[in-house]
């Protein structure tokens, strides 16, 4: 089967998209193309692919058969256009910054978002003039009451980074397209297995590959998936430019992660529903904010616009961020790090981690509390999670009493 136009469901796609065997030699697993130019059969065959009248190969950094079989993936599993992979997820994101952006626009985003992604535009690409608002994206008031007249994109993750707050894709999409904006979805979080933006409205879907999408804690990257070939060739410019094409050897290696997506995340997701459950009626957590239970306050938004509320968990525990640092200095199987998405189960503070660099009043603001502890459930058996958990809340309380 070839990764479009296919009848088959979703999780049937996951398997063979960008997999189809080597034409040349039947290989089942697609070769890597470990090459930085590509030789040309003559003088014109070169000027024809340079002046882009002949389809082929050129040089990686602006195309290679590795690469584009797994852009052709992704695409395809996020009902977009080819993708353009990137070194990283934050690659993905500048390159849409510097593609579509110009002296004097403005971006309105997700407060909460992923830390690095509101530095780059607050402390960043305000030095050439792009202004940035950061609203709770969740309530479509303040996403109009953001909206400028040279408003050129909104930028949401959802869920968000790490408070789990959702955004309402179809409904922020129709707001930024009255005012002739793009709306750009971070959808990490999600993956195409449980939400599909474009579906939605959104114009742009990027990821950070290095998280669901490779799965095996193994490679950095990212994706940019466009709705429509026009965006495709104004950020594929961009990203030419740039520079922030990936390896092709890493691109191989997220295509052979990604065979496993659809099973990693519903194990994941299971394991995440029992945790949820087990942290919700523990006597030393706060709050906690899981799309699958019934208290988030987006539950029934989760229903209607994802196809499971995925493996991320935020929780405060009773006593502020000194408690909370003694639960992740106790907890033994689980792993205490940054990043998200892997086979494994993460554990990580936020505050002063992923969100280090955003002043504590704009974290505060977003709803990222100094003792937000953010759990990335991986495909473990859930009963040693628990009883890891357990154990390390046995362990804190112990501490705290010395």
């Amino acid at each position: 089967m070839t990764a479009r136009n296919s009848a088959h469901r979703l999780t049937t796609r996951v398997v063979h998209a960008g997999q189809e065997p080597d034409p040349a030699t039947g290989a089942v697993s697609p070769p890597i193309y470990q090459t930085s130019t590509f030789a040309f059969s003559d003088c014109r065959q070169g000027a024809d692919r340079f002046a882009g009248t002949e389809e082929g190969f050129i040089y990686t950094r602006m195309g290679n058969p590795t690469l584009a079989r797994l852009e052709e993936a992704v695409g395809s599993l996020e009902g977009g256009v080819d993708g353009l992979s990137t070194s990283s997820g934050m690659a993905a994101l500048c390159t849409v910054l510097f593609g579509l952006l110009g002296a004097g626009d403005h971006v309105v985003g997700t407060a909460s978002v992923y830390g690095p992604s509101r530095v780059v535009l607050e402390r960043d690409f305000s030095r050439f003039g792009v202004q940035s608002t950061f609203v709770d994206t969740s309530s479509l008031d303040e996403v109009r009451k953001a909206m400028r007249s040279t408003t050129k994109l909104v930028l949401v993750e959802t869920p968000a980074n790490p408070t789990i707050v959702l955004t309402d894709l179809a409904g922020v999409a129709s707001i930024a397209h009255d005012h002739g904006a793009l709306l750009v979805t971070d959808n990490t979080f999600a993956s195409p297995v449980l939400q599909r933006p474009i579906e939605h409205g959104s114009d742009i879907v990027i990821h950070s590959m290095t998280k669901f999408l490779n799965g095996h804690t193994d490679v950095v990257a990212g994706m940019i998936v466009p709705a429509t070939s026009e965006l495709r060739s104004r950020l594929a410019s961009a990203h030419h430019y740039l520079g922030t094409c990936m390896d092709p050897h890493q691109a191989w290696l997220v295509l052979r992660g990604l065979r496993t997506l659809a099973m990693r995340v519903r194990t994941a997701q299971d394991n995440a529903a029992r945790l949820a459950s087990y942290l919700e009626a523990h006597p030393a957590v706060e709050w906690i904010r899981y799309p699958g239970l019934a208290s988030h306050p987006q539950h029934e938004l989760a229903q209607r616009q994802m196809d499971g509320p995925g493996s991320l968990i935020s929780f405060e525990v009773r006593g502020g961020v000194d408690a909370g640092r003694r639960l992740l200095d106790h907890v033994q199987l689980m792993t205490l790090a940054v990043s998200l998405g892997g086979v494994e189960t993460l554990i990580q503070h936020p505050s002063s981690m992923t969100h280090a660099a955003m002043p504590r009043a704009d974290r505060l603001a977003a709803g990222i509390t100094d003792g937000l502890v953010r759990l990335s459930v991986g495909c473990e058996d859930a009963d040693d999670l628990i009883a890891d958990l357990e154990q390390a809340f046995a362990a804190a309380s112990a501490a705290a009493s010395t």
